[in-house]
């Protein structure tokens, strides 16, 4: 007759696996929580502000610089304020930005301003076709289109919902869709 073992805890045993169980979740949800506030830590710049973020120009000539210093040399200069960018790194008073081609560079945090702007589907500038961001009466796409927006074209931003912005261009007020302009992130909601 074949002989089996079989082991069976006492439930006192069974008690302390719990604890230990119970013990470990409890520490790992206070670790998660511990590195989730350090990484938002991590993403605030010296202003205290949170990296990236987007703003705009403020001046009229604005000098993009290779390092964050008027010593460094000019590698490009924006002729026209209200441009939409990136803040993707702070040092002192200077801040290193992206545009909406994807250049980048240093300008000092005078030229800049929170106010928010866009830029309609720069990626759609180079197709050839005739392709429109529609700027519509409401925030959905079923609602009546007001303008054909090119792509390219700059827009003051009122809020964003998470899917859609409310935008002026030139006199006309509407609603974009989030996801066709640079300038706001996914799913980031502002007023």
């Amino acid at each position: 007759m074949p002989f089996h073992h079989r082991i069976v805890g006492s439930s006192m045993n069974q008690n302390a696996l719990r604890i230990s169980f119970a013990s470990c979740i409890l520490l790992l949800s206070l670790l998660t929580a511990a590195e989730s506030a350090v990484a938002q830590a991590m993403t605030k710049g010296s202003s205290g502000l949170p990296l990236p973020r987007f703003v705009s120009l403020k001046a009229e000539k604005v000098n993009l610089r290779i390092g964050p210093s008027t010593d460094y040399a000019v590698s490009w200069r924006y002729l026209k304020s209200g441009l939409p960018v990136e803040i993707i790194r702070e040092y002192e008073n200077w801040r290193q930005i992206r545009d909406a081609d994807g250049t980048e560079g240093w300008v000092n945090q005078t030229l800049l301003s929170g106010e928010r702007t866009a830029v309609a589907a720069p990626w759609m500038r180079a197709n050839g076709d005739n392709v429109y961001v529609m700027m519509r009466r409401d925030s959905m796409s079923s609602a009546a289109v007001i303008a054909k927006l090119e792509p390219g074209v700059v827009l003051k931003i009122d809020e964003c919902n998470g899917n859609w912005c409310k935008a002026e261009t030139k006199g006309v007020s509407g609603w974009v869709a989030q996801a066709e302009i640079w300038g706001a992130y996914p799913g980031e909601a502002f007023k």
